[in-house]
């Protein structure tokens, strides 16, 4: 099955083409044979009457009183011939015949082109026409045959050469059509390719629409699309003052839980503060979500965005004596959201330094077709039977140091989703430093948008 229009109407214009020259080829072929042979006919029709002209009767036998002049009838096989055949006495016949006859029980049967076939004095085959006639006014009439004759060959070259000629240039002329076709092909095809241009500008979030210029042909389709956009952006705006006002509505049961938690016993006290706290923070979330409109596609810079990231953690984990190394080429960048960017790098940078002893690695460059992101630290890092596992939602290992478990177990499958609703992928693996390393690979061209919560 063919997906490439370009290739359909390839396709399609050499058929038309192929079809149109092979009817022109046919027609032009039997117009030019049916005048060649016209023409022979005539021919040998003027020798039949030359010879009949110079018939007489005498004493009831046929007399011929002279000759054609031509002197290709003197000569043995000279290339044209006639016969006389009465159908009582003697056959006269040119010299050119030698000791060959015309049968004329045979002669009158056309098979080739309205010519009947016979062999020649040198074994060739003539195409010879015939007329049957009668000579005297009165009783006793004498009838014949009379024949002319011309060697088959000669017609078959003249045919042969003009089909030869006819096929190079009917030849030469599709080649010419075909050419045009594609040319016409690519013009016509440049609307789509702006079209697909458009649409790339559209998902990048240069553009809101793909405009109302373009050939009258596609317009309805692009005012069918500029509609779909239109109802796209008003349901998000809904949908992003739903989420905000989710998230306002429930800072409020938040703060009161808050109050009532502390009249709680310390150990219970200092868990129901640390759920509030985790609530609060997805809350905060989702109201920072819908106020950037996370929905809209956006050429991403991986230098500018992991470089604010490190910015933010860095004080966090200069009191614990950190280093970070960041190796990241500057001409990276990705056709993803930054929210949903920063989101997915900030979770596996949030986790190297919550795990990381002394030393946090972050680097990333390009690998044929795909970027890769990597994120290292010299924690304890994960053990491979669990490294699965933890990118699940809600799995968290716990702290080796014995202290009591942190977090949510969200952090990494957030990260994963995220990859994952790109066409990425999130994969965890043993870093050289000792910790664990975070292995996230992006293709170059990001096509899958994202179809998760956001927050």
């Amino acid at each position: 099955m063919m997906h490439s229009l370009r290739l359909r109407l390839a396709v399609g214009a050499i058929i038309a083409i192929g079809l149109v020259v092979l009817v022109v080829w046919l027609s032009l072929a039997r117009i030019f044979t049916d005048y060649v042979v016209a023409r022979y006919r005539g021919e040998m029709t003027t020798i039949i009457d030359t010879l009949t002209v110079e018939l007489a009767l005498r004493d009831g036998e046929l007399t011929l009183s002279r000759e054609p002049a031509d002197p290709r009838f003197d000569l043995p096989t000279g290339g044209r011939y006639w016969q006389i055949s009465p159908m009582k006495g003697k056959t006269m016949r040119s010299r050119s015949l030698w000791d060959t006859a015309i049968d004329a029980d045979t002669s009158i049967d056309a098979s080739y082109e309205g010519f009947s076939v016979a062999e020649g004095p040198d074994g060739l085959p003539l195409l010879v026409h015939s007329q049957v006639l009668s000579l005297g006014a009165n009783a006793p009439s004498v009838r014949f045959v009379a024949s002319a004759a011309f060697p088959k060959k000669e017609l078959d070259a003249a045919l042969g050469d003009f089909q030869g000629r006819l096929t190079l240039m009917l030849v030469a002329t599709a080649g010419v059509l075909a050419a045009a076709a594609f040319f016409q092909g690519a013009i016509g095809l440049v609307p789509l390719r702006r079209l697909s241009e458009r649409a790339a500008s559209v998902r990048a979030g240069r553009d809101r629409n793909f405009g109302t210029s373009g050939p009258s042909e596609v317009q309805p389709l692009v005012n069918e699309i500029n509609l779909l956009l239109a109802e796209r952006e008003v349901a998000v705006e809904r949908a992003r003052a739903r989420a905000s006002d989710l998230a306002h509505g429930l800072k409020t049961p938040l703060t009161v839980l808050a109050q009532l938690a502390e009249h709680l016993p310390p150990e219970e006290r200092k868990l129901a503060l640390r759920q509030v706290e985790l609530a609060r923070q997805r809350a905060d979330r989702q109201l920072q979500a819908a106020r950037m409109g996370v929905e809209r596609m956006a050429t991403t810079s991986v230098m500018g965005l992991g470089g604010k990231l490190v910015s933010v953690l860095r004080p966090v984990t200069a009191e614990r004596d950190i280093a970070w190394r960041v190796s990241i080429d500057s001409s990276l960048s990705l056709d993803v959201d930054p929210a949903d960017l920063a989101e997915c790098l900030g979770n596996l940078l949030d986790n190297a330094a919550k795990w990381t002893r002394s030393f946090i690695r972050f680097s990333a460059h390009r690998s044929n077709d795909e970027i890769v992101i990597l994120i290292e630290d010299d924690g304890p890092g994960i053990g491979e039977q669990d490294r699965e596992s933890i990118l699940q939602r809600g799995a968290r290992l716990d702290n080796p140091d014995d202290k009591e478990p942190e977090g949510t177990g969200l952090g990494l499958a957030i990260s994963a989703d995220i990859a994952d609703a790109y066409g990425a992928s999130l994969t965890l693996g043993q870093s050289d430093l000792g910790g664990l390393k975070a292995i996230l690979i992006f293709p170059l061209n990001v096509t899958q948008r994202p179809t998760r919560d956001p927050a």
